[in-house]
């Protein structure tokens, strides 16, 4: 196999191919994604630093907002520079680890971020039904632990991926017919059996996935039944 390790059946790299049949339009189909990462990076940029130097901002709405930038441009930052490289200069080959790597930051990340959104939805939730109460019971301590079990479960969900691919032997080449390292795109060039992989995948969306779309639409609709529920028009 191009670029494999014949012993271990690990290959040394991977091959990025970009978008398949469009190789044609790479350049201009990075100016698009060139143009968004950029408006990214500066719009939550600035939020963040806004939120930390206005006294006005340091409340949990606004910190739960900059978590959210933080994970956006740590997002985008794992797989675009190296979309450009691929579109603008050919860098296509990524190397087995590096691929492992961004394939769990990616995925962490969307975890994080789908976390984040949840937390956010139930921040409305104790604003609007216990608006009294809003301040001790989102105290910057609880800020604090929430978002680290945020990220500490999108951690944890996400690196059994790594050590999932990394069992399997890879004889079916080493292209990968994407931008970026995916678990699945990444196993389907395995001739091992990927069933496992494709299990956990799914574990992994109900756990993340699932449960923040769970509580995301609950925490609407008790603030739409509060609301439904007010006893004046004024109020």
């Amino acid at each position: 196999m191009h670029g494999a390790n014949s012993t271990s059946l690990t290959p040394r790299y991977f091959i990025l191919n970009g978008i398949p049949v469009l190789e044609a339009l790479h350049i201009w189909i990075s100016l698009p994604f060139c143009f968004m990462y950029i408006i990214a990076l500066v719009g939550n940029c600035g939020l963040i630093y806004l939120i930390i130097h206005e006294e006005a901002l340091h409340r949990p709405m606004y910190y739960f907002l900059a978590l959210l930038s933080l994970t956006d441009v740590s997002g985008c930052t794992s797989f675009v520079p190296n979309m450009l490289g691929i579109f603008w200069f050919s860098l296509k080959e990524i190397d087995f680890d590096a691929c492992l790597v961004q394939m769990f930051f990616i995925h962490m990340l969307t975890g994080m971020e789908s976390g984040v959104l949840m937390l956010m939805a139930l921040d409305r939730y104790v604003a609007i039904c216990y608006p009294l109460r809003y301040s001790t019971i989102l105290t910057n301590t609880t800020i604090t632990k929430v978002g680290l079990a945020t990220f500490s479960r999108s951690v944890l969900v996400m690196i059994p991926f790594t050590f999932l691919i990394k069992r399997l032997p890879f004889c079916r080449g080493n292209l990968i017919h994407h931008t970026y390292c995916d678990h699945m795109s990444v196993a389907k060039l395995s001739c091992g059996n990927i069933k496992i992989n494709a299990i956990y995948g799914l574990i992994a969306a109900i756990l993340i996935g699932g449960f923040d779309m769970f509580w995301i639409s609950m925490s609407y609709t008790m603030i739409i039944h509060a609301v439904v529920n007010l006893s004046s028009a004024d109020a």
